[in-house]
């Protein structure tokens, strides 16, 4: 696999080095060990699918504060994404920066997402499917979350939003709450973990 630099330090696209042969082809997706030499955040401990039957379908903006922060590793196994993350790293050069990438069934390329930076796509066409690998489980007390047209953001969603879910449409614009809403909690208790209520 080729692990590429974005403009924003810490955020990767993966790109997938193919073996073929008259049979097709075979690639390797994930290697913890190439990952650790890149300087990304290895750890697992989730894989999630989400399927969307409409072009247009905006899920996001996400992400996990501390002490139960994400990253996350997504690619699209069918039809066509835009993702896009946006920095939220407390004293980040580059925060509220974004990088916007196409994903699709075709090029099979990946986008490595870093802990504190909000992620989100938006489907081209119509029944797409995008798989993450997450490194921790969905801790609802530890949630955030972007308004994927907050004017401060400038978010290049190159659709019109066909569907999206009413908690993604209302989280707070970026002016009506301080940055450091995003910034690591204190506390948070572990028995809101619930991997059943994972939200994509």
């Amino acid at each position: 696999m080729n692990i590429l630099a974005t403009p924003i330090e810490g955020a990767a696209v993966v790109e997938l080095e193919l073996r073929e042969d008259d049979r097709g082809f075979f690639a390797r997706t994930y290697d913890r060990a190439a990952f650790e030499a890149a300087g990304l955040e290895p750890a697992v401990e989730q894989c999630n699918l989400s399927f969307n039957r409409k072009a247009g379908t905006l899920r996001g903006m996400h992400l996990q504060v501390a002490p139960h922060p994400e990253t996350k590793l997504v690619r699209c196994v069918r039809g066509a994404i835009v993702d896009v993350i946006v920095d939220l790293r407390p004293d980040s050069p580059t925060r509220l920066e974004h990088v916007a990438v196409e994903l699709t069934a075709e090029n099979r390329r990946a986008l490595f997402v870093p802990a504190y930076f909000a992620h989100g796509f938006q489907t081209l066409v119509d029944d797409t499917e995008v798989i993450y690998q997450v490194s921790g489980a969905y801790t609802p007390a530890a949630e955030r979350g972007l308004r994927h047209d907050d004017p401060d953001l400038g978010l290049p969603w190159p659709l019109n939003t066909t569907v999206i879910s009413d908690k993604d449409q209302s989280w707070p614009l970026l002016s009506e709450r301080p940055v450091s809403d995003f910034d690591p909690l204190p506390h948070v208790r572990s028995h809101t973990d619930d991997p059943r209520r994972r939200r994509a």
